[in-house]
C-alpha cells in the first residue's frame, strides 16, 4: 500500500474531529439537525483552516443514508464516497482552473438536473474569487433561486474579491486561523496514534512555523518525519526551518538596550555563520519583545527573572519595548529593497541602536556642560568680528565711543581716575595709551566737559543773546 500524506491520512471525518472552528460546526449543525438549510454557504479562511473539509462534511450530512443529519455514519455507500472522492452528485468545481464564463454556462447547464444517487445534488467551488466577471454574472441568477434539490457550497482565501451581490445570496462563515497551541496538541495526538516519537519543543516551533494552518503544520511534520528518519526532534526542526538559536534573539535585545554595538554585530556574526534567515532573526526579535510587554501588562506568575523574558520585562522600559518593536516591524517590510538581507537586517538593528531614546537623552544631557565650557571660553576671548571691527575704527571714533561708554558708568571717584579708566578703554582696544592721552582728541573732549559743567543760560539772557 503507498504512502499516504498526513493532511490527507487525517482529514477529519466528523465534525467532532474537526479542529476549532466551533462557531461554524455549531451552525451548521443546527441547521442539519432543525432541516433549516440555507440554499449557498461561502467558506471563507486563510489556507488549510478547513475550509474545503468542513464543506465535504456538510455534503456528507446532507446525503447519508440514515437522513439529513449532523452526525453522519461514514459508514454507508454515500458517506464512504464522498469521503473517497467519488461520489456522483458532489460535483467539485476548481475556479481557478475554470475562470471562463463557457465553464459557468456548462455547469449550470447541468443544475436543472435532479441529484442521481443522493438527495441532494452539491455543487463544491473552490478559490471561487478567481471567476472572471462574466462568469459571476452568469451564475448570479441561479445562485439566487436554484432549485430545492441544489446546494452550492463556495471557498475563498479571499473573499474581498467576491461581488457583493454574490455575498448577499450567500450565508458566510470565516474560518479562524488556529492557534499554536490547538495546533500543537494535534499534532501530538496524530504521532502519538502514528508510533513515531517526537519532543515537544519540536512541535511547538512546527506550530508556530504553520502560522496557523493546519495542512501546512501537517505537511511541515512530514517532512521533519522524512529528514530526522522517523523521530521528531528539536535540532531537525531548527535545521528544516532555518530557525535561530532562542539566545540570539535574546542577546540582541540585551545589546540594544546596552547600546553596545560591538556586542550586536558579534550575534549577527553569528547568524551569518550559520546562514540563517533575515527576516526570521527579525520576527523572533519582535516576537520576543512582544513577550516582553505582555509580561510588563499581565506578569505571568511562572516567569520570574531567573526566565530571560521575565528579566528583560523587569530590566526594560516599556517606552524602550515599543520602540525597539516598531522599528523591526517596519524594518522588515524593508529587507526586499536592501542590497542584500543581510544588510537589511544590520541596518534595521543600526537604527534601533542609533535611534534608542536612552542614547538619544544621554547625548543630550551632555550637551549643555559642553556648551557651558564653549561659551565661557568664547566670553573670554573676543571674537574675530568684534577684533577686525576694533582694527577698522577710526581712533576718533574708538576714542569717542569709550569717552560716552565712561560717561554712563557711575562716578565715584575723583577726576584724575575717570582719566585711568579711559585710559584703560583704549588700552582693551589695543590702542597705544601715549597717543591717545596727547592726541588733540582728547584736548577737545575736555572742552566739551567743560561747556557742559557749565549753568545754563537764563531765560532773560537766552532773549538777549537772540536780539
Amino acid at each position: 500500500m503507498s504512502y499516504q500524506v498526513l493532511a490527507r491520512k487525517w482529514r477529519p471525518k466528523t465534525f467532532n474531529e474537526v479542529i476549532g472552528q466551533q462557531h461554524v460546526l455549531a451552525a451548521l449543525a443546527n441547521g442539519l439537525r432543525e432541516n433549516r438549510l440555507h440554499h449557498a454557504y461561502l467558506f471563507s479562511g486563510t489556507r488549510g483552516v478547513g475550509k474545503t473539509s468542513i464543506a465535504r462534511l456538510f455534503a456528507k450530512g446532507l446525503n447519508c443514508v440514515n437522513g439529513v443529519t449532523a452526525e453522519p455514519c461514514g459508514e454507508c455507500e454515500h458517506c464512504k464516497a464522498i469521503e473517497e472522492g467519488n461520489f456522483i452528485d458532489l460535483i467539485e468545481i476548481d475556479a481557478a482552473s475554470r475562470t471562463k464564463v463557457e465553464d459557468t454556462r456548462e455547469l449550470l447547464d447541468n443544475v436543472q438536473y435532479k441529484p442521481v444517487v443522493g438527495r441532494y445534488k452539491v455543487y463544491l467551488i473552490d478559490e471561487v474569487h478567481m471567476l472572471s466577471r462574466h462568469s459571476f454574472n452568469a451564475l448570479l441568477k441561479t445562485l439566487e433561486e436554484p432549485p430545492e434539490y441544489v446546494k452550492f457550497l463556495l471557498a475563498t482565501t479571499d473573499p474581498h474579491k467576491l461581488p457583493v451581490t454574490i455575498l448577499s445570496r450567500c450565508m458566510q462563515f470565516h474560518l479562524k486561523a488556529l492557534e499554536p497551541q490547538q495546533i500543537s496538541a494535534h499534532l501530538a495526538d496524530i504521532l502519538q496514534q502514528e508510533n513515531i516519537p517526537f519532543e515537544d519543543l519540536a512541535l511547538d516551533k512546527l506550530a508556530n512555523a504553520a502560522q496557523g494552518s493546519i495542512r501546512d503544520s501537517l505537511s511541515l511534520t512530514d517532512q521533519a518525519i522524512a529528514m530526522s528518519n522517523g523521530k521528531v526532534t528539536l535540532s531537525v526542526v531548527k535545521e528544516m526551518l532555518g530557525l535561530l538559536d532562542e539566545s540570539q534573539a535574546i542577546d540582541i535585545i540585551y545589546a540594544l538596550q546596552q547600546g553596545n554595538g560591538e556586542k550586536l554585530m558579534q550575534v549577527v556574526n553569528a547568524v551569518a555563520d550559520k546562514a540563517g534567515d533575515w527576516d526570521e532573526l527579525l520576527r523572533e526579535v519582535a516576537e520576543n519583545l512582544h513577550k516582553i510587554a505582555m509580561q510588563q501588562l499581565l506578569p505571568q506568575p511562572n516567569i520570574d527573572e531567573s526566565n530571560q523574558i521575565g528579566f528583560l520585562a523587569k530590566h526594560i522600559v516599556p517606552e524602550d519595548v515599543q520602540f525597539f518593536y516598531q522599528v523591526l516591524v517596519t524594518g522588515r517590510k524593508e529587507l526586499t529593497l536592501a542590497p542584500t538581507p543581510r544588510m537589511g537586517a544590520e541596518m534595521v538593528l543600526l537604527r534601533a541602536l542609533a535611534f534608542h531614546p536612552k542614547l538619544v537623552n544621554h547625548v543630550i544631557a551632555t550637551e549643555p556642560a559642553q556648551s557651558a565650557v564653549e561659551n565661557a571660553t568664547k566670553s573670554s576671548m573676543p571674537s574675530a568680528a568684534q577684533s577686525v571691527h576694533a582694527i577698522e575704527m577710526p581712533v576718533v571714533s574708538q576714542a569717542i565711543k569709550a569717552h560716552y561708554q565712561a560717561k554712563k558708568q557711575p562716578i565715584h571717584q575723583d577726576v584724575p581716575h575717570q582719566a585711568n579708566l579711559q585710559t584703560t578703554q583704549a588700552q582693551s582696544l589695543e590702542q597705544p595709551a601715549e597717543a591717545l592721552v596727547n592726541s588733540p582728541v582728547l584736548n577737545a573732549l575736555e572742552g566739551l566737559n567743560q561747556l557742559g559743567a557749565m549753568p545754563s543760560p537764563s531765560a532773560s539772557e537766552k532773549k538777549s543773546l537772540s536780539t
